[in-house]
């Protein structure tokens, strides 16, 4: 599993543990579930479709400009995953502020 072993998986899980205690890991996992399930389902919707079909919807987006596949799923993830929104408003604020200093 991506070159690691018994005892690096060990210490990353101990890791987490610590960092974010016993009572916030069910809920990162649940909302990693919900995450990943989401990210399934939709990629078994475009694998359903017909490649001119997906043509067709792609000039339809581009004419109407809804929210990009990608932006959507970066929704559900903010929405499920506990601490991922807080953790994007620092990112928002820490462009901000390298904004002003330049």
């Amino acid at each position: 599993m991506f070159g690691l072993g018994t005892s690096e998986l060990i210490i990353i899980g101990v890791i987490i543990f610590v960092l974010f205690g016993a009572k916030r890991l069910p809920e990162i996992g649940k909302g990693l579930g919900g995450a990943i399930r989401e990210f399934r389902n939709v990629k078994k919707e475009i694998s359903r479709e017909k490649p001119s079909a997906r043509e067709d919807k792609e000039k339809d987006q581009q004419e109407n400009d809804p929210p990009l596949l990608e932006e959507k799923l970066a929704e559900k993830v903010k929405e499920q995953i506990p601490g991922v929104k807080e953790v994007v408003n620092v990112k928002r604020k820490v462009e901000k502020v390298k904004k002003y200093l330049k």
